[in-house]
């Protein structure tokens, strides 16, 4: 078999198509009367499908859980990365939630504690993983290494360091006193002298 020669070609200018000479005039106007560029993506589109394209391919979508405006083509990424409303997950209780509320349920939910079985100590769940690989495993006493222990006995500490103040009971009892004298005085100064027209 022989091979075929490479045909001459002419680019067509409404497609930017090669096109071989023989056939470039009745396809420039066939092009041209059925044919459309698309501004947006550069593809040719039969006009009478020009409004459809635009409108399957180009035009703004909205996100079905945040409502934001998008391009279609950018709708699946933006769900699933992108979008506030999306479901996801907390790292430490696994609860599903929307991604704008994650931030503050992780702060929370992450500073709750669970006791380490291996030393016998109270650990923030966001700072379990760091402990869990430093951890030694020597169970302490659990009235000095709880963490909840060494907090009430600091309490305690600071209790009996803590000076009685008896300022303010004082103080509370004076104006309880002076207030009744000030009832006492008032009642006996303003009080009306009852007439004898007054008695029926």
């Amino acid at each position: 078999m022989e091979a075929v020669p490479d045909q001459d070609t002419s680019v067509c200018t409404h497609c930017d198509r090669a096109v071989p000479v023989a056939n470039i005039d009745l396809h420039y106007a066939h092009c041209s009367r059925k044919l459309e560029k698309c501004k947006i993506c550069g593809d040719m589109v039969p006009r009478k499908n020009e409004e459809d394209h635009y409108l399957n391919t180009h035009a703004p979508v909205s996100c079905s859980l945040c409502s934001e405006a998008m391009e279609r083509d950018i709708l699946d990424i933006h769900k699933g990365e992108n979008c506030p409303q999306r479901i996801v997950t907390c790292e430490f209780c696994e609860f599903p939630l929307p991604a704008i509320d994650l931030a503050e349920h992780q702060e929370v939910c992450g500073n709750r504690t669970e006791l380490c079985h291996l030393c016998n100590k109270y650990v923030r769940l966001r700072e379990r993983f760091s402990h869990e690989a430093r951890c030694t495993g020597i169970i302490q006493d659990s009235s000095v290494g709880s963490s909840r222990n060494v907090r009430e006995a600091e309490g305690e500490q600071g209790a009996r360091r803590r000076p009685q103040n008896d300022f303010s009971t004082k103080r509370l009892i004076f104006t309880i006193a002076i207030t009744g004298i000030a009832v006492i005085l008032g009642s006996f100064f303003l009080q009306r002298k009852v007439e004898p027209s007054d008695v029926h």
